[in-house]
């Protein structure tokens, strides 16, 4: 058994599974590849609101990369320029999704599963969720992405806290630093994903994606940001049903139903 990726949808809400509880949840090259091709077919599907990501099994959200694969996969300098290239396409693909997503986080988060947790827009874990990056224990180089994401989230001196020790952290050490939103007892770690997902969901889904679309131009470079493309999307807004629906509901005093037209 290698691992695979699972891409389920229900409603609104798409899952994506690190199915590979055997090892954890390590990520192969293969795996790595199904990621992106998930992700592309859960942005091009207008029913889709929001994207949970999560690990198979009860151990771990993701352990890293499958070190055992590192001699067929990474053994050689173009076999690791290759693997990168790939990984941080995915990571890319993820950090700037055009829609929410939200990792759920129980057991080992490392390395890898790091990256993936600071990729995503909401962090929620449980109280055995257990946080490292042993890259410096293994001789692995972390890049300019990478240390960028994750130093964007937890701050500067929490990321070369964790990079330079190595050390883990707990669930605890983890909400102090920033690294997730909200920390929940094991047994409603699923329904507190659910409710956050499913509110996401309800909501207007063009000014969602506008506040994710603002966020994307906010991490590049001030002269090379979109702020027509911005505009456009707040004058959608305006112009939209949703905005009547909106307006209705609240005059009804009942729940809005928005379909992102």
């Amino acid at each position: 058994m290698t691992g695979q990726i699972v891409a389920d949808k229900t409603g609104a809400i798409a899952t994506l599974t690190f199915d590979n509880p055997e090892k954890r949840n390590a990520v192969s090259l293969e795996m790595w590849r199904g990621v992106e091709a998930a992700l592309a077919d859960f942005a091009a599907d207008p029913a889709v609101r929001v994207i949970v990501l999560t690990g198979a099994g009860d151990k771990a959200f993701v352990s890293g990369a499958d070190i055992s694969r590192f001699e067929s996969e990474r053994a050689s300098e173009e076999a690791v320029a290759e693997y990168n290239r790939v990984t941080e396409l995915t990571y890319g693909a993820l950090y700037d999704f055009p829609k929410p997503t939200i990792a759920r986080i129980r057991g080992a988060c490392v390395g890898g599963g790091v990256n993936l947790a600071v990729c995503c827009d909401l962090r929620l874990a449980s109280e055995s969720a257990r946080f490292a990056i042993p890259a410096a224990r293994l001789g692995i180089g972390y890049g300019y992405g990478n240390v960028a994401r994750l130093a964007g989230v937890i701050g500067t001196t929490n990321a070369m806290e964790m990079l330079y020790t190595a050390r883990s952290f707990d669930a605890a050490d983890a909400l102090r630093m920033g690294l997730v939103n909200r920390v929940v007892p094991e047994d409603r770690l699923d329904a507190a994903v659910e409710e956050y997902a499913t509110e996401i969901a309800e909501n207007a889904p063009l000014t969602v994606g506008l506040v994710k679309a603002v966020t994307v131009e906010l991490r590049k470079d001030p002269a090379g940001r979109d702020l027509e493309k911005l505009a456009r999307m707040v004058d959608a807004c305006a112009a939209s049903q949703d905005y009547v629906e909106g307006r209705r509901a609240f005059m009804e005093k009942r729940r809005p139903r928005f379909t992102g037209s």
